[in-house]
């Protein structure tokens, strides 16, 4: 039986660095679109990518604000765009739903997915169903972290 060893990918945002605040264009008290992504290059024999915007800070648990997944293999996702297949979100939509924290600054955490590959999931599938198809099938992934208050 072969082991898959997940690669790093790396994921960048020319909206803002690693470990900084998430301008406020992005967030709810702005114009509540999501912010560019950059992905590096990808683990050999990548099919597709699945990404999660989730804060763990959240009073009730991690809150889930962008899932999506069978984006093809692009460098670059542009802002306010949606090259994949989109989840329902914790917002109870399918749409990203930006930083909006109840309290204090709360860390809002882009992760990617590389798959071998494509989930072929319908849109408003959960978050559960995504990682529950994921499994056994992740090459590399990589996150970029962002923080967000009032």
């Amino acid at each position: 039986m072969e082991t898959k060893v997940a690669q790093n990918l790396q994921l960048s945002s020319p909206s803002f660095e690693a470990g900084e605040s998430i301008p406020q264009e992005y967030t709810c008290d702005g114009e509540d679109i999501s912010p560019a992504l950059e992905i590096g290059d990808f683990p050999e024999g990548t099919q597709s990518l699945v990404l999660l915007v989730d804060d763990p800070d959240a009073p009730k648990g991690s809150w889930t604000h962008w899932l999506m997944w069978d984006i093809p293999l692009i460098h670059t996702i542009e802002e306010n765009s949606r090259p994949g297949i989109v989840g329902v979100n914790d917002f109870g939509n399918t749409s990203y739903g930006g930083p909006c924290p109840p309290i204090s600054t709360h860390r809002y955490f882009f992760r990617l997915y590389a798959l071998d590959t494509k989930l072929g999931l319908p849109e408003g599938s959960t978050k559960e169903q995504v990682f529950l198809q994921m499994e056994n099938h992740i090459l590399g992934s990589g996150e970029l972290m962002g923080l967000y208050s009032h």
